[in-house]
């Protein structure tokens, strides 16, 4: 059993010991092994890819992203003040231009942003399938409007998480989730999917939505929220990619936040089974309210770290300490920080520090979580941070626009970027099928509530989850809790130089995930058919907007957008282009 070793809450007491230690380590799991790979010239070379990467790679796209700044300032000073005026110029532009498509001429609307700002691993091959009509949503990348009192923003859809936290922290607020890569933007979140450690209380980002705009495909602008005549149409859109109509406003919900997070980090060991044990009590505890965050980090078969964390006053900090800025460039990288404090621990004994509460909120940006190993495998070593941290992360968008499709299809064969949420009682089940099927560390683990609709959406809780007795770990009547766990990076076979298929190994997962009621984020690379894809979400509710606002053949269907990679999606994209414009002959 661990002691505390003295450390101790917000208030000065003492913490409980950790049950979740075991005092002798269990065995290893037995890794997956295959045969020896062929030799690969190109395999040689990207190991050694730091060489370009450090003193080519880095230093471009650190000019890359100063120069997108300067353009962004001066574009925001050339578009002046947001105001609710300014932002329905906006907004009507957007609507002449998609009146002005000609139905029997032009092929389905896109958005004009070019594939490589999203933060994804897809190629947004559907962009170039057929005569796209692209329409500009650039302008819509502005804060409208602050409402502390009533705790609502309202933001356009091009507003990224950077500019966000920058405009809400000083005025003492925040969305209650947070996603944690600058880039993101809310469009995307609500389209698709986000998620940040608060998610086990607040639900993913689409949840925090309180009302949205969307241009439809005649368009007219709607007005959705939960309760009003498109209440359909509000819950529909999320995880929809833009497959229903045009967002260009979101209102979300704000909560109060301190300038600090007081963190507490648990060491664990055990089987991967007892590990999944001391996530779901630290996450959902019975006998104390639960933290504002929880972050759990798997570094092997037998170890991790979870930690948790809540708001915190500047006065306690400075009054209680240590103070952590973990936010400068010359910083450990946060997962690796988080494994020191392990690897030191002989009992398990939790520690606490104080964060600076934009400095938790991207701890993980500098790293790209874990990513950033691949590129710049000594990226954490001391001597690295203080000459050149400061040139990290390389920007996503960059690496994005300068790499030739083949070389991205074969980065695509050799690295793996998945979230998959599953049912918090599976947490453990998944982690030992991560390492049994990719046997990649560290796994990141990250709860989320997924609150009951039973209206058909893409996503809902179990059916009847809410009718055992007792309810499980983190339940309530109106949400199911799940666990997002993260798996990016090279899988264990490769990295062994071993034969790996990663396809087939993605399939395999995938219809695990099926048969355990969970889902893909599909900003990944999916092998999911078109029958296994509806099969994972439900299409009932998309199927009926898509019909009732107009979007058959005027924007292209979900499943085209994030369906199988590569040129199948493309193949079929363009399929699905060509059987619409020979409907219209």
């Amino acid at each position: 059993m661990a002691g505390s070793n003295g450390a101790a809450d917000g208030a000065g007491r003492a913490l409980p010991a950790n049950p979740f230690w075991s005092a002798t380590p269990p065995p290893e799991r037995p890794r997956p092994t295959g045969d020896g790979a062929p030799f690969s010239l190109v395999d040689l070379l990207a190991r050694f890819r730091w060489l370009v990467i450090v003193p080519v790679v880095l230093p471009l796209s650190f000019l890359w992203a100063a120069l997108h700044s300067a353009r962004t300032a001066v574009a925001a000073r050339r578009r002046g003040p947001a105001t609710e005026a300014v932002h329905a110029a906006r907004v009507a532009a957007v609507q002449a231009r998609v009146r002005a498509r000609d139905p029997t001429a032009d092929g389905r609307i896109c958005t004009a942003r070019q594939s490589f700002w999203s933060v994804s691993t897809r190629d947004g091959a559907y962009k170039q399938a057929g005569s796209p009509f692209p329409v500009d949503l650039s302008a819509l990348q502005d804060v409208v409007d602050v409402d502390v009192e009533r705790q609502r923003v309202k933001v356009e859809p091009y507003v990224d998480m950077g500019r966000l936290t920058a405009a809400l922290l000083p005025r003492g607020v925040c969305t209650p989730v947070v996603p944690e890569y600058d880039d993101l933007t809310v469009g995307g979140l609500i389209n698709g999917y986000g998620i940040e450690g608060s998610s086990h209380k607040y639900g993913l980002f689409s949840d925090i939505v309180e009302s949205v705009d969307v241009v439809i495909a005649d368009g007219t602008l709607v007005h959705a929220t939960r309760d009003n005549e498109a209440s359909d149409l509000f819950f529909a859109l999320p995880w929809s990619y833009g497959a229903l109509g045009l967002l260009v406003a979101a209102e979300l919900r704000l909560i109060p936040v301190e300038p600090y997070m007081r963190v507490t980090y648990y060491p664990v060991r055990g089987t991967l089974r007892e590990l999944g044990v001391a996530w779901e009590r630290l996450m959902a505890p019975a006998d104390r309210p639960w933290s504002e965050y929880v972050e759990g980090l798997i570094y092997d078969s037998r170890h991790g770290v979870i930690t948790v964390a809540d708001y915190a006053s500047e006065a306690e900090a400075k009054a209680v300490g240590p103070v952590n800025r973990m936010g400068w460039w010359f910083k450990p990288w946060f997962h690796r920080y988080a494994e020191t404090i392990l690897n030191s621990s002989v009992d398990g004994a939790p520690r606490v520090e104080y964060v600076p509460t934009r400095d938790y909120y991207h701890r993980h940006t500098r790293s790209l979580y874990w990513e950033a190993e691949l590129l710049v495998p000594f990226g954490n070593a001391a001597a690295f941070r203080w000459l050149a941290g400061w040139l990290m992360p390389p920007r996503v968008s960059f690496l994005k626009l300068t790499m030739v499709a083949r070389l991205w299809e074969y980065y695509n064969t050799k690295f793996v970027a998945h979230d998959v949420l599953v049912p918090l009682r599976h947490t453990a089940a998944c982690m030992e099928l991560m390492h049994d099927t990719y046997d990649i560390y560290p796994l990141w683990l990250c709860p989320h509530r997924l609150f009951k609709t039973r209206r058909g959406t893409m996503l809902d809780a179990e059916p009847g989850y809410e009718h055992r007795v007792p309810l499980a770990p983190g339940d309530s009547p109106d949400a199911q809790m799940y666990t997002d766990v993260g798996v990016w990076y090279t899988p264990g076979p490769i990295l062994r130089g071993e034969a790996f298929d990663t396809a087939a190994a993605s399939h395999t997962m995938e219809q695990w995930l099926i048969e355990h009621h969970g889902y893909q984020a599909m900003y990944a690379i999916s092998e999911l058919d078109e029958a296994d894809f509806w099969r994972m979400f439900d299409r009932t509710l998309y199927a009926a907007c898509r019909a009732k606002y107009g979007a058959e053949g005027v924007f292209m269907d979900v499943y085209y957008k994030v369906g199988r990679k590569g040129a199948s999606a493309s193949a079929q994209a363009k399929a699905a282009t060509s059987t619409g414009k020979a409907k219209r002959a």
